[in-house]
């Protein structure tokens, strides 16, 4: 991760413009307590390198992971975590929250 402060947004502009093949994850809906806000960002590149949070660190990882099947096939998808769900506790959503994320191919 390169966290700089940086507009994930600016950073997907820029690794387009490189030509590089990447996914925008946006947060879509929150509900309870949540770690980052409706329209956080994370851009994640084909070499699995990312810019932004989605959720403070403790579902990025999983977030990536769906970022590269979307840059592989092209298709958007959404991704929930939440505290009742087994998957959270395995990659560490444990603030009480439930967030939605919506995982795009960017052209």
């Amino acid at each position: 991760m390169t966290d700089t402060g940086k507009d994930p947004l600016d950073t997907a502009q820029r690794w387009a413009e490189d030509g590089r093949r990447i996914a925008l994850a946006t947060v879509i809906e929150t509900w309870g307590s949540a770690p980052r806000g409706v329209g956080s960002h994370l851009v994640i590149d084909s070499e699995g390198q990312f810019e932004g949070s989605v959720s403070g660190g403790c579902v990025e990882g999983a977030v990536i992971t769906e970022a590269l099947d979307v840059i592989a096939d092209g298709k958007p998808r959404i991704v929930e975590f939440g505290v009742a769900d087994e998957t959270a506790w395995r990659v560490g959503l444990s603030c009480g929250g439930t967030i939605r994320i919506l995982v795009e191919p960017v052209a």
